[in-house]
């Protein structure tokens, strides 16, 4: 190397270490790498909030749709079939603006016949079905075993459809659907029981 290049080798270093000093002390872009970095975990958490808001919304109105729809029974002394299957719509009203599209709904009259234990005297699910059969020994809960008293049960079970793990287009698996559901026993409110004649 002759004496040309050596000193074009000289100049050009502190050349480079200059820039690379600058390089250093400029700080223009580190809000953009921040913002890169923190932006996705600030999604997961507004997506996390709204799947709890969401989710937790939507299991009131399972409860709210089940106790009201055993409320209903319980007032009566006698019911057909047909009453029997309006549940359904009674149920789904409440869950309103929420649409449901699968969902099982079992109505059931029990007869207490010892402490816990009541006897089925009809029952019904949303699809005209007989989930229980007549005579079947069902458990009560023990506040509302007093015997020979009449129990009308409601069972609603809604699946939600986990946003955050189901992306969109993608078909939901067992592990990103959770089953919403509930049971509510309501003693009759006036009278010895709920005939339904016509139930089978």
């Amino acid at each position: 190397m002759d004496g040309a290049d050596r000193s074009q080798s000289r100049s050009i270093t502190p050349c480079l270490l200059s820039r690379l000093r600058r390089l250093a002390r400029d700080r223009r872009g580190t809000s953009g790498i921040e913002f890169a970095l923190i932006a996705p975990i600030l999604l997961m958490i507004y997506l996390g909030a709204f799947e709890l808001s969401v989710g937790f919304n939507m299991s009131q109105k399972v409860s709210q749709a089940t106790g009201t729809v055993a409320d209903i029974l319980s007032q009566k002394t006698e019911v057909t079939p047909s009453e029997l299957d309006g549940m359904k719509n009674v149920a789904l009203s409440i869950m309103a603006p929420f649409p449901v599209g699968k969902y099982a709904l079992k109505v059931s009259g029990i007869r207490v016949t010892a402490p816990g234990v009541g006897t089925v005297a009809w029952s019904r699910d949303e699809k005209g079905g007989t989930p229980y059969a007549v005579n079947a020994l069902v458990a009560v809960p023990t506040d509302l075993t007093v015997l020979n008293t009449f129990v009308v049960r409601a069972e609603f079970s809604v699946p939600y459809e986990l946003v955050l793990l189901t992306p969109p287009g993608v078909k939901a698996n067992s592990v990103q659907i959770l089953n919403l559901s509930e049971s509510y026993y309501y003693r009759q409110r006036v009278g010895l029981g709920i005939s339904c004649s016509l139930c089978r």
